[in-house]
């Protein structure tokens, strides 16, 4: 009789499903447009456990809009640094920057539907020794990034760190 497989196996396996989805044009497509119109249902719902994409650490970022001031809500992948929360401005590969990161540069207090950690917090730009460091971590949650980072030309993805506000 076969062993049954772990929770962090069965995680795994869902992940690396996913993510060899998500890297195919057609994957970034249902993530850009399918997914990310399910996830706020979803997320606020669960109250961030549950997202359209399983396996797969998603939260919903609450932000302003840059030009008209209005709150907006975009679905994000994300990674863990203490008591930060770390996400990537990969947009698919698109050669242009996603407008949420617009929005942080413009008004970086938002607010985050994550599980157990929902919140307000504070954006800025990770630079240099330390978003080397998120950027490998980052590749470790999902290794499509890379691919979105050959797509995306010359621009360099950013990594935005989203720290808490007290």
């Amino acid at each position: 009789m076969a062993a049954v497989p772990s929770l962090r196996d069965v995680q795994r396996r869902l992940r690396g499903a996913v993510e060899s989805v998500a890297a195919s044009p057609a994957g970034s497509w249902y993530i850009i447009n399918v997914s990310s119109k399910l996830d706020p249902w979803i997320l606020k719902r669960t109250d961030g456990r549950l997202s359209a994409m399983p396996g797969v650490p998603v939260l919903l970022l609450q932000h302003t809009g840059a030009r008209t001031g209005k709150v907006r809500e975009t679905p994000l992948v994300y990674i863990e640094d203490g008591d930060d929360i770390v996400i990537v401005a990969s947009k698919g590969g698109a050669p242009e920057h996603p407008t949420w990161y617009h929005n942080l540069l413009a008004n970086p207090e938002c607010s985050l539907i994550v599980k157990d950690r929902s919140g307000r917090y504070y954006a800025r730009e990770a630079t240099g020794a330390r978003r080397t460091r998120l950027w490998a971590e980052a590749l470790e949650v999902y290794g499509g990034y890379e691919v979105y980072q050959r797509r995306a030309g010359g621009r360099r993805v950013p990594l935005m760190v989203l720290s808490p506000v007290t």
